[in-house]
């Protein structure tokens, strides 16, 4: 995988696109299957953005394994690593509910059967659940990938402060 562009890591543009697509895809979906008009409004657009989202969760940790190999490891690295590996099976089951959804809707829309109520109301709450989900384990990476690129930063902006008695 390409691991810089200009000199520059990867990793942290890809996650920027991760860290906006992910959650607009987990919204999308939730607000899909909640929200009929946003459903017809929407149309295929929910599915398309977790399908980018899937494509992005492996991206994001690849081109971070890339990252790590070049900086080393550490334990707040590893943590954030595990959460990255992770972020991959939530994405999975939301597209497959968001491919559910739009072809409940899209080709089935017509037909209020029983079966179909009760596969309506199955998949709002699975994709309920995936959607809190995917966006609690993003704000978990993204807290545990802040603490590890910034906790040098802190220790050493600790020791560097001198107070205002100290210059006399």
């Amino acid at each position: 995988m390409l691991d810089t562009i200009f000199g520059l890591p990867v990793h942290p543009l890809i996650v920027h696109a991760t860290v906006v697509i992910v959650p607009a895809a987990a919204i999308a979906v939730l607000l899909s299957v909640l929200w009929p008009r946003f459903r017809a409004w929407a149309g295929w657009g929910p599915l398309a953005l977790a399908v980018a989202a899937a494509v992005l969760a492996p991206l994001s940790t690849s081109s971070g394994e890339s990252l790590e190999h070049r900086i080393g490891d550490s334990d707040l690295i590893e943590a954030h690593s595990e959460l990255g590996d992770l972020l991959i099976w939530w994405a999975i089951p939301l597209v497959l509910l968001a491919a559910a959804g739009y072809w409940l809707n899209t080709f089935r829309g017509g037909r209020p059967k029983r079966r179909t109520k009760t596969v309506s109301i199955i998949l709002t709450v699975l994709a309920v659940i995936v959607s809190i989900g995917i966006l609690v384990q993003v704000a978990l990476i993204g807290h545990s990938g802040a603490q590890s690129a910034w906790s040098d930063v802190a220790s050493a902006s600790s020791t560097t402060t001198t107070s205002p008695d100290e210059d006399d």
